[in-house]
């Protein structure tokens, strides 16, 4: 047998037969895995890890407190010895040997008749990998395989049929590092990317040739509006089969539409899948050193839509109860009528030398950050040649800087 090379192959071990002797450390990081594929597992050692002892009493391992003994391994179609005793190991080895089952020794791995390999897990791909008497290599590959899977860095596309579906992805406040693991491996996966102005534009531009990418804001609306020609694209698109992903900027549901593509979606009987994102109602903030909260300086913060005027009859907003608040008000979409806002907020109470921060187009290279108080804040902005996508800060937390944004 080569020193170096072992055989790989998958165990379907469900309802099968396992036997583990031992239950310190070793059985604690390797039992889970045989658990969650189905083994019925007996498990003989005299003691156990809290861990392990825990498995045992929800009855995912049959635990029998006593040492090896001949015979244990009869029926059995794996085995893992991982005893600190060096002669019943020896005597366990010998018996798997005699009787053909596949054995792992944590012990003595050349006196195995198996090795157990650095396994991962992404989305329905089992990673396992083996480098002969090296695990720290091998513990080392897995991972970069797997984050690799996991955050689309390593584009693995699904090649069998499969059913229409379309996923709601939030890109995050605009830099491209801050969308989730999840949502980078779905746009790897993608066929097609429908994508608001306000999403990370950069990832776009890491999509393999072949993803087709559509600009929500150029789909033609004919006899629908926007966002019915948004739903009908993602509908007609999942229906031919297609990998659909509806990329947003921030979160899909805060001031997003996402829900209503999501009910678009479910009456039209296509799975949908909803991947929050970072939204910039936070984000923004804490990039630009302001934290909205503080302790001894904000117990709440509120994010409110200013994208109606506090005195259009549309308005849902009950802003003479937002100028009694104590807290942070984030707004957001808020750039246009910061200056009836203001006035509002100060009509109703709110001091007019509260400090003010708008933060334009947070996170990315192009941030820059404009401080005012309610009184000047429709002033500067307008000064200043501030534009959307902007956030607007409002409370005493906008005066508490971090050492870097003093």
């Amino acid at each position: 047998m080569s020193e170096n090379f072992a055989y790989p192959v998958g165990l379907r071990l469900a309802g099968r037969r396992v036997v583990v002797l031992g239950a310190g450390q070793v059985a604690q990081r390797r039992l889970p895995a045989l658990i969650a594929a189905g083994a019925d597992i007996l498990l003989i050692s005299p003691s156990a890890t809290a861990s392990v002892e825990a498995m045992a009493e929800a009855g995912e391992v049959r635990w029998e407190r006593r040492r090896y003994r001949a015979g244990d391994f009869e029926g059995a179609w794996y085995a893992l010895i991982t005893t600190d005793d060096p002669e019943a190991n020896a005597a366990a080895s010998a018996e798997a040997e005699e009787r053909r089952v596949w054995c792992v020794r944590s012990d003595d791995a050349e006196a195995a008749s198996a090795w157990t390999p650095a396994t991962g897990r992404s989305e329905g791909v089992t990673v396992a990998v083996l480098t002969g008497q090296d695990p720290r290599r091998s513990a080392a590959v897995r991972d970069a395989v797997v984050e690799g899977l996991r955050d689309g860095t390593l584009a693995a596309p699904r090649h069998r049929a499969r059913g229409p579906r379309v996923s709601l992805v939030g890109g995050g406040p605009g830099d491209p590092d801050l969308i989730t693991v999840r949502g980078r491996r779905l746009l790897a996966e993608a066929d097609v990317v429908v994508a608001d102005r306000l999403g990370p534009r950069d990832l776009l531009d890491e999509l393999p040739p072949h993803v087709e990418v559509i600009d929500a804001a150029k789909i033609p609306y004919g006899r629908f509006m926007a966002q019915e020609a948004i739903n009908n694209a993602l509908i007609e698109h999942a229906k031919a089969g297609k990998a659909v992903v509806r990329l947003k900027g921030g979160d899909p549901f805060v001031f997003g539409r996402g829900m209503e593509e999501a009910q678009a979606l479910a009456e039209a009987g296509i799975p949908c899948t909803v991947v929050p994102g970072v939204t910039s109602a936070i984000s923004v903030p804490g990039v630009a050193g302001i934290p909205v909260t503080h302790r001894g300086v904000a117990h709440e913060f509120t994010v409110v839509s200013g994208h109606v005027a506090p005195d259009d009859p549309s308005s849902l907003v009950d802003w003479s109860a937002l100028a009694r608040l104590r807290g942070t008000l984030v707004l957001l979409m808020a750039v246009e009528k910061i200056g009836a806002i203001a006035t509002a907020l100060i009509g109703h109470g709110r001091a007019a030398d509260t400090p003010v921060a708008v933060i334009q187009e947070g996170t990315t290279a192009a941030q820059r950050r404009v401080d005012a108080t309610l009184a000047t804040v429709a002033e500067a902005v307008a000064a200043e040649g501030v534009r959307p996508p902007a956030i607007v800060v409002i409370g005493d937390v906008v005066a508490v800087a971090s050492p870097d944004h003093r």
